[in-house]
């Protein structure tokens, strides 16, 4: 069965192209959003402010303009005093946007309007317009050009009415009321508009710019994280690999062997002639040999199914594997009483570094005497394996790491993972020193 069977499916890799324009786009995408937001607000606060500046400038005619030649004669519709009223407007009010004017008396009776066909009509006036009237307030509105005071103005698209209540000469309430062409309203609008575009628009350009090689940063950490994450599951799964091929090898050169040779031995005394002195040598040597092999098992079990660390501690655990070498024929001295209070997580990476570590000890070392301690300070948790066996020369660990030496390349990654440190001292005929660090918070 393939790696990549056992694993599963494999995730895709990571496009960093694909995702910084997908990024990209969507930054486009509320950057447009933003962009027409912002020109309808930009616009209708325009619009607003240029109606808020007819509303000032109707009220200032009408202050200081129109009521002081509101005299009887102009409310009573002399034609004389009429044309004079006339000229002031002409030449003083109706210029630019503002195109038409009216004086309005309480009953809607209009007393003046630069079109002359409407003096003297009577329409009923709105709630609005006589609020302003009686209370002397400006106020504006879009005009109904299907109204028939408006009859005359609906040549025009579209205009927009201010009316403000004035007093005559005499303190008479009356209302004049003024027309601006709303095409010069809305386009004042569109000049705030275009007043703060290039300011706005420039300013979310320059975020989506700066946010890019944001964008190609993360999208590279994401990348890392998945290459780590591939590497780690491959490296889990040959570790795997590596171990259920020592496990077989194991007990097909040991145990298998042995139990194979003492039914050979047990074959041949039971076919052979009875001897109580070789039929005692043998059951003790049957004894022995058994002995031997439920010691072996008991240490296969150990790798393939490790102790609770959560219920045992680092130490049960770390006797178990001691007491595999001490079957093995080896002097061990175990001093990790302060390994009793660690946290699960430095618990297990320890555990698993022994492991590693004691399986080299046995296989390669040569060794009689192995120590193994475990010491905590200033926040770390240190396992030391030392033994006296032949050592090698340092260069030949890097050796074996790029040779691909899985047991290697899986314990410095687990301990990498965890924050820690592997340190790895030796040297020939001196034995060889193993440490390894990770936080204990």
């Amino acid at each position: 069965m393939s790696n990549s069977t056992r694993s599963g499916r494999r995730p895709r890799p990571v496009s960093m192209l694909r995702l910084v324009a997908q990024f990209a786009a969507a930054g486009l995408v509320v950057l447009a959003a933003l962009a027409v937001l912002i020109a309808y607000l930009a616009r209708q606060a325009g619009t607003e402010q240029a109606i808020q500046s007819a509303e000032d400038v109707s009220w200032l005619t009408a202050q200081g303009i129109v009521e002081p030649l509101l005299t009887p004669e102009v409310i009573a519709g002399d034609p004389t005093a009429l044309a004079a009223f006339n000229t002031v407007m002409q030449e003083k009010v109706i210029r630019g946007p503002l195109i038409r004017v009216k004086l309005w008396a309480l009953d809607g009776r209009i007393i003046y309007s630069d079109e002359s066909r409407l003096i003297g009509n009577v329409y009923p006036l709105g709630q609005d317009e006589l609020d302003a009237l009686h209370q002397g307030e400006t106020d504006s509105a879009i005009s109904d050009l299907d109204e028939p005071e408006n009859q005359f103005e609906q040549s025009s698209e579209q205009l927009l009415e201010v009316y403000t209540g004035v007093e005559s000469t005499t303190g008479e309430k009356l209302l004049f009321e003024t027309y601006f062409q709303f095409d010069a309203v809305a386009e004042a609008g569109q000049a705030e508009w275009r007043k703060f575009a290039p300011a706005a628009l420039g300013g979310l350009l320059v975020l989506e710019l700066v946010q890019i090689p944001l964008a190609w940063s993360m999208a590279r950490r994401v990348q890392r994280q998945q290459q780590d994450a591939e590497r780690l599951l491959q490296h889990a799964v040959d570790a795997s690999d590596a171990e259920r091929r020592r496990i077989a090898g194991d007990l097909h050169d040991g145990i298998v062997q042995q139990l194979s040779g003492l039914t050979f031995a047990l074959d041949a005394a039971r076919l052979g002639k009875a001897d109580p002195d070789s039929n005692s040598r043998l059951i003790a040597e049957t004894a022995t040999q058994l002995r031997r092999s439920t010691g072996e098992l008991r240490s296969l079990l150990v790798d393939i199914y490790p102790p609770d660390l959560a219920q045992e501690g680092l130490p049960a655990a770390l006797a178990e594997l001691a007491g595999a070498l001490e079957r093995a024929g080896l002097v061990v001295v175990l001093d990790v009483d302060e390994a009793r209070d660690l946290p699960l997580g430095p618990t297990s990476v320890l555990f698993r570094s022994a492991q590693e570590i004691l399986r080299n000890v046995t296989n390669h070392s040569g060794s009689e005497r192995v120590t193994i301690r475990v010491t905590q300070s200033a926040g770390t948790a240190t396992l030391m394996v030392d033994d006296d066996g032949r050592g090698f020369e340092e260069s030949r660990l890097q050796e074996q790491r790029q040779k691909g030496h899985v047991g290697l390349r899986a314990l410095g990654d687990l301990i990498s993972n965890a924050g820690g440190r592997l340190t790895v001292r030796s040297s020939p005929g001196h034995g060889t020193r193993v440490e390894v660090e990770v936080p204990s918070a």
